[in-house]
Order: C-alpha cells, then structure tokens, then sequence
C-alpha cells in the first residue's frame, strides 16, 4: 500500500467515525441504569399515591 493511498484510508476512516457519532443511533433506545430506573419508578408510584382533584 502507497503512501497516499494509506493516507487516504486514514482520513477516510477518520471522518467515517465522526459521521457515525454525530448521527442519531434510533435501533435501540438509550440506556437507563438499574438506579435511574428505580429513581424514575419511584417517583411514578409518589405521583399516583397522591389523589388529585
């Protein structure tokens, strides 16, 4: 592999990568922490206690 070619696959793969993370991922939904989810479920269970009028 020449020089240039192989600088070339450099800064192709380069921006390739910086595409890729600018790019929203929507295959699979982001990830909740075991503590976050129980934050969150905890705070569902509080609202509902609560009667509203």
């Amino acid at each position: 592999m020449n020089r240039r070619k192989k600088g070339n696959q450099i800064l192709k793969s380069k921006a390739k990568r910086a595409k890729a993370k600018l790019a929203p991922n929507k295959d699979k939904p982001r990830y909740i922490s075991k503590a976050d989810r129980a934050k969150l479920e905890a705070d569902d269970s509080q609202t509902s206690e609560t009667p509203e009028e």
